[in-house]
């Protein structure tokens, strides 16, 4: 491991903790008391507020902005233009027209677990966890907490599959159990949640063809502009950079009621379901 490479127009506060071979590329902005880990990519225009906790190598793509008190853990992925916010009522002003300021809002930090992927201009509302390895879509507006290894994807965000640790969409060998395509690790689900994984099985032609990838599988259109994906990646079109988030009414906040499968189709907001979404990311 090498020291840190901070390119000359990125601006680290002096209390900000670099963890050794992180690289932070050109007007990236880490402000005081963040900590990095070892081995983490920052993408030019990058930001990382107050107080951030970041593990090692975590990649922060071209103008992501994880705003305090946010928590990423090692191996996180963060496509370019997501946006993490922290205020679940913003305000410019108070009802009296004061200009808020430090203190008179309480921000509410985003914590992504341990491998997760978060698409291109994703947007996290304030105070939501997303799980270990799970993969958020590229355009997609989480408003409730995502299950450890799910896919999300839409406006507002729902579980549309299972991905496993390397990030390839599961096949369901048979009720509640699933396999990667890839590893051959195997994952068990239950009551909504997958737990695993399991040791692989023995390798397969199937999964030595690494290229191959099965007809209407989600992962080939949910994350995409991966700066170091392989040529036939599925993570070259998962967390892309082109999808647009819906307009929706700021006063509307989602509760954090658990995820429900959508079988295939449009992702469209039961009745009744929180579909608006606040705007977020005060700094």
């Amino acid at each position: 491991m090498t020291e840190p490479r901070i390119a000359a127009t990125a601006d680290v506060d002096p209390s900000a903790t670099i963890g050794i071979g992180t690289v932070i590329w050109h007007l990236a902005q880490v402000r005081e008391h963040a900590a990095l880990g070892e081995g983490c990519i920052l993408g030019r225009g990058a930001y990382v507020g107050p107080g951030v906790r970041i593990g090692d190598r975590v990649k922060l793509q071209n103008y992501s902005l994880v705003y305090e008190p946010a928590v990423l853990e090692d191996g996180v992925f963060v496509g370019p233009a997501a946006v993490l916010t922290n205020d679940v009522y913003p305000r410019s002003t108070d009802i009296d027209g004061t200009l808020k300021r430090d203190g008179d809002w309480s921000a509410e930090g985003v914590v992504v677990r341990r491998g997760a992927s978060v698409g291109a201009r994703a947007v996290i509302l304030a105070g939501r966890t997303v799980g270990r390895y799970a993969l958020v879509a590229a355009g997609a507006v989480v408003i409730r907490d995502v299950p450890d290894f799910a896919l999300v994807a839409g406006t507002p965000a729902r579980r549309v599959g299972w991905v496993g640790r390397a990030g390839v969409t599961l096949r369901e060998e048979s009720p509640g159990r699933w396999r990667c395509p890839r590893t051959g690790e195997t994952y068990i689900e239950a009551d909504g949640l997958l737990a695993g994984p399991e040791s692989p099985a023995p390798p397969s032609p199937e999964r030595e063809n690494r290229s191959h990838t099965a007809p209407g599988d989600p992962s080939q259109m949910v994350l995409g502009n991966s700066s170091q994906a392989a040529p036939g990646d599925p993570s070259e079109t998962v967390l892309g950079n082109s999808s647009q988030v819906a307009p929706g009414d700021p006063s509307q906040v989602a509760s954090g009621e658990p995820f429900e499968a959508v079988p295939g189709g449009p992702f469209q907001a039961a009745p009744g379901d929180p579909s608006q979404v606040a705007p977020g990311g005060t700094s």
